[in-house]
């Protein structure tokens, strides 16, 4: 039989950093409201959240960065949206944000969630954050608690 190790929804235990976007913050607020109603129903304590504003997305990953790197944090949650305009920027800002996010979680050896919305338009990121299909930032809030999880297990297991 192998062996199997998966996380364990339980965020008592853990320390969550939660870098969030001042842009876009119509959206972007939402999306913490998710984050936060996540780890608190999955028994976070208040005092175990640590909420980072930045200016926008291009900026999480230097604020995921500082935060990973203080080893106060389980895992960092990463809250930003980009809608796509008229101009090649929406490509760049997107690419910038998830890559360096990608970067940060690979540097660090920190969990970072990505809860960065991607969107064609203003009504997608709505729905995106609360609306029909669902709030992406309760989703990237889960992925954290399942990854602190699993990463603290696989640093405390030995392969037999």
């Amino acid at each position: 039989m192998p062996r199997i190790t998966e996380g364990h929804l339980n965020a008592a235990p853990y320390k969550f950093g939660i870098a969030v976007s001042r842009f876009n913050e119509l959206i972007t607020r939402r999306l913490l409201e998710g984050a936060l109603d996540c780890l608190k129903r999955h028994g976070a304590d208040e005092s175990a959240i640590h909420i980072v504003y930045c200016p926008g997305a291009f900026e999480l990953p230097q604020v995921a960065r500082k935060m990973a790197a203080g080893g106060v944090y389980d895992a960092v949650i990463c809250l930003g949206c980009v809608i796509q305009g008229e101009t090649p920027h929406f490509e760049y800002v997107s690419s910038a944000a998830t890559s360096g996010l990608g970067k940060v979680a690979a540097d660090t050896n920190v969990p970072i969630a990505l809860g960065v919305l991607t969107t064609d338009s203003l009504e997608q990121a709505i729905e995106r954050a609360g609306a029909k299909a669902g709030n992406k930032g309760w989703d990237a809030a889960m992925s954290a608690i399942e990854l602190a999880d699993v990463f603290k297990q696989l640093s405390t297991k030995r392969a037999k």
